[in-house]
């Protein structure tokens, strides 16, 4: 019985000892496996943040290409150019093309600044205008105005850009609200009547150095909204005279020459009445003294 027991013993224990043996192997390759889960965890998760971190950063380099586009766009599309054109035109009817020129201005909504017309040997008709369009029909116009004249004598066109002048103007405007705003602050704050008055005396500095560079920005714009161009027009055409009998006038020249040849002899005959008359006391003394000379050289 004895070695029996002492047999199913030392079984039990060799098995007890499998067991936990076993055990510690299941759960050491369970830990391995919850290890490389975890390895491969991390892993994947670096891969996700560095995914991410490279599409931001290219999201982000995307979006400063686009941005600079976008900038670069608005440089090219925003210039501001102030144009002016020179034409001096030589046309056939002067009163014809100047109302074609005139209907013109009025259909792409430009105005006329100034017009002066004034005539040529005593015939011929010359004008000078001036008038003012809006950028976007500048170069229509120009056309239109060379298709009316029969020859263009001289076609001059300049173009100033004023971009950097009004953007420069812009940043100005900036600092100066910036300056304003702080001096009203400034003002509310003030107790002292001392420091109300150089405050008041600053902050209309500041204004008014505002409404000039409000007045150069709307000039700015005005000029570049319309462009300025200059017409000389001269007219060229052979002006044959006709037959017109209301130039003649015969009967009405003959009386004219009639009343002028007796209103000369009654001035005439006026004058020596005036002058005898008018003399008579001189006359008469002559005359005694010549009758008196004249009776003692006969005698003699």
């Amino acid at each position: 019985m004895i070695p029996m027991l002492l047999i199913n013993a030392c079984s039990s224990g060799h098995s007890d000892s499998d067991r936990s043996s076993s055990n510690k192997a299941s759960m050491s390759s369970t830990e391995s496996s919850m290890d490389m889960d975890r390895a491969g965890e991390s892993f994947t998760e670096r891969e996700l943040v560095a995914t991410d971190d490279s599409d931001h950063s290219n999201e982000s380099s995307v979006e400063e290409s686009e941005s600079f586009a976008d900038e670069s766009a608005e440089l090219k599309t925003d210039r501001m150019i102030i144009h002016t054109a020179h034409l001096q035109i030589q046309v056939k009817d002067f009163n014809k093309t100047q109302l074609n020129i005139e209907n013109k201005v009025e259909k792409y909504g430009g105005y006329i600044v100034d017009s002066n017309v004034y005539k040529e040997n005593d015939q011929q008709l010359s004008g000078h205008m001036t008038v003012r369009i809006p950028e976007k029909h500048f170069q229509t116009f120009l056309t239109d105005t060379e298709e009316e004249a029969a020859e263009v004598l001289a076609r001059n066109v300049s173009g100033q850009d004023v971009t950097e002048q009004y953007v420069d103007l812009e940043s100005r405007l900036k600092s100066k609200r910036a300056v304003e705003e702080r001096l009203l602050a400034f003002m509310e704050e003030a107790k002292k009547t001392e420091d109300l008055l150089k405050i008041s005396n600053d902050l209309a500095t500041v204004q008014e150095d505002i409404e000039v560079i409000v007045g150069k920005m709307k000039y700015l714009e005005n000029q570049s909204a319309y462009s300025t161009i200059e017409i000389a027009m001269h007219e060229d055409r052979v002006i044959v005279p006709g037959l017109d009998n209301k130039d003649l006038n015969t009967w009405e020249k003959t009386k004219k020459q009639l009343a002028t040849s007796l209103n000369f002899l009654l001035t005439a005959g006026s004058g020596l009445i005036v002058f005898f008359i008018g003399n008579l006391p001189v006359i008469l003394i002559l005359l005694i003294v010549g009758a008196i000379v004249y009776i003692k050289i006969r005698n003699r």
